[in-house]
C-alpha cells in the first residue's frame, strides 16, 4: 500500500511540475516567468552588432507577437522594429504565455542567439500553427533564425 501511495505522490508532482497556460488575457503589466520591466530595452542593430561577436547575449527586446503556439502557449513569434521575425521559447520550459497574447506588444528579457532550424522543426512549428498540410510540405529547406530563449516576459500593450 505504502508504494501505492508513494507512486501516486510522485506521479502528481511530475505533473504538477509541468508549465501550463495561463487563465486569462494577457493583460498589459501582465508577466510571465520572471518578474521584468521595460527599463533597458536594447535596440535591434545592437543585438546585431552584439551577435556579430558572440554566440549569444543576454539583453532586453521588444517587439509584438504575431504568432503563438495555440496548443499552450509554449513559442512564440514576435516581429522586431525592422519587421524581421524572432523566434521565442521560455526557459527551461517553466512558463508559456496565454494563447490570447498575439497582437500585443511585449517585452522580453533572456538570451538572443542565431540558429540554423532543422527542416523537421520548422514543420513541427508549423504544425503547432495550425498551417495547411500543403504550407507544411512545402518547408524544404533548414532556415538561419533569430531565437530568444526568455527568462520573463512584460505585455507593454
Amino acid at each position: 500500500m505504502k508504494k501505492i501511495i508513494t507512486l501516486f505522490l510522485l506521479v502528481c508532482m511530475v505533473k504538477l511540475g509541468y508549465a501550463q497556460p495561463p487563465a486569462g488575457p494577457a493583460n498589459a503589466g501582465d508577466t510571465y516567468g520572471e518578474k521584468i520591466d521595460a527599463k533597458g530595452i536594447t535596440s535591434l542593430t545592437q543585438v546585431s552588432k552584439d551577435l556579430s561577436k558572440k554566440d549569444s547575449v543576454q539583453t532586453k527586446i521588444s517587439g509584438k507577437v504575431v504568432a503563438s503556439c495555440p496548443k499552450k502557449g509554449c513559442w512564440m513569434e514576435v516581429e522586431l522594429e525592422d519587421k524581421s521575425k524572432m523566434f521565442v521559447k521560455f526557459k527551461d520550459y517553466a512558463f508559456f504565455v496565454p494563447m490570447d497574447i498575439v497582437g500585443k506588444s511585449i517585452v522580453l528579457d533572456g538570451i538572443a542567439f542565431n540558429k540554423t532550424t532543422s527542416v523537421a522543426e520548422l514543420q513541427h512549428y508549423a504544425k503547432d500553427a495550425k498551417k495547411s498540410q500543403a504550407e507544411i510540405d512545402a518547408i524544404k529547406e533548414p532556415q538561419k533564425q533569430l531565437r530568444f530563449l526568455a527568462d520573463g516576459v512584460l505585455v507593454i500593450k
